[in-house]
């Protein structure tokens, strides 16, 4: 099914083709783009969260007819695009360099070319799922959800190097846990002022996300880091970026990192803002590039 009204007359039509297939019950259903906040927007109902949320995608503003872009997906740290957006600003205005600590802005989306992904959830965001509450998923969401609509739709690089994870606080840490569940899917996470070290159940609202300590166990990163310590041998594909509020957690998993001898970058400091517009944006996208390009 073709979509129609391209909400952004600068994208060429052949970019917003919804791939053919059959859909039964289970499927989510999304609706047409439309453009919102400069960026694409869609609507979806899924079965793994509890109704219809959005979807908004951040393109270079010039496509080039043929070429394939690796995707960046922007976490965000709270529920809702209200929410989130109140207490930590908006991932995609961050990308595209607005409100950087007075800096001009430079959108990285065409610096790096790169397509921009930010999911949006109806609950807070911690990236796994709950096993007692179906419509609490938020990993399911994205891998059988927004992943495979996002690669059926846009001209993307389908395979690691073009998957990366960007996040901080909680979507830090769900950066970090997606990367290390999945090295197979994603090629790179970068994760600013992390929690990295949490443990059941927590604070932040782990135990009303995750319902249980058996949900929680799969994605505690410590222990994920030890597991997968022999897959992540070769190049860096973990980047740990500078601190405000969680500086000991970055350090112990930082240290963590080096008695495991998992490669990884890891800069402590500047300290800075807890926030979307505290500067360390460019510089985890610079680094998380290194190899998509």
């Amino acid at each position: 099914m073709r979509v129609k009204n391209n909400p952004l007359p600068r994208l060429a039509a052949s970019i917003l083709i919804w791939a053919t297939a059959t859909f039964t019950s289970a499927d989510p259903i999304i609706s047409k783009p439309t453009s919102v906040d400069g960026a694409i927007s869609y609507t979806i109902e899924s079965e793994y969260q509890n109704g219809p949320n959005r979807l908004d995608i951040l393109l270079p503003v010039k496509m080039e007819s043929g070429r394939k872009y690796p995707v960046i997906y922007v976490l965000p740290v709270a529920k809702g695009p209200d929410e989130d957006r109140k207490l930590w600003g908006y991932g995609l205005a961050a990308m595209r360099g607005e409100n950087l600590l007075g800096k001009p802005p430079q959108n990285l989306a065409d610096k790096f070319g790169v397509i921009c992904v930010f999911p949006v959830f109806d609950t807070t965001p911690w990236y796994g799922d709950n096993l007692s509450n179906p419509k609490i998923r938020h990993e399911s969401y994205l891998m059988k959800v927004v992943l495979p609509f996002v690669e059926r739709t846009f001209p993307v690089i389908a395979e690691p190097r073009g998957r990366l994870l960007l996040g901080f606080s909680k979507s830090g840490w769900g950066a970090v846990s997606l990367l290390l569940r999945h090295p197979d899917v994603f090629g790179r996470a970068a994760a600013f002022d992390a929690p990295l070290m949490a443990q059941w159940p927590g604070a932040w609202g782990i135990a009303e996300q995750f319902g249980t300590k058996e949900s929680f166990e799969p994605y505690y990163i410590p222990a994920l880091l030890e597991k997968q310590a022999p897959n992540f041998k070769g190049s860096s594909r973990l980047i740990l970026i500078g601190y405000g509020n969680f500086r000991d957690h970055m350090e112990r998993a930082d240290a963590l990192m080096k008695k495991l001898d998992i490669p990884h970058e890891y800069r402590d400091g500047p300290k800075r803002r807890h926030h979307w517009y505290s500067g360390w944006v460019p510089e985890a996208v610079e680094s998380l590039m290194k190899d998509a390009r």
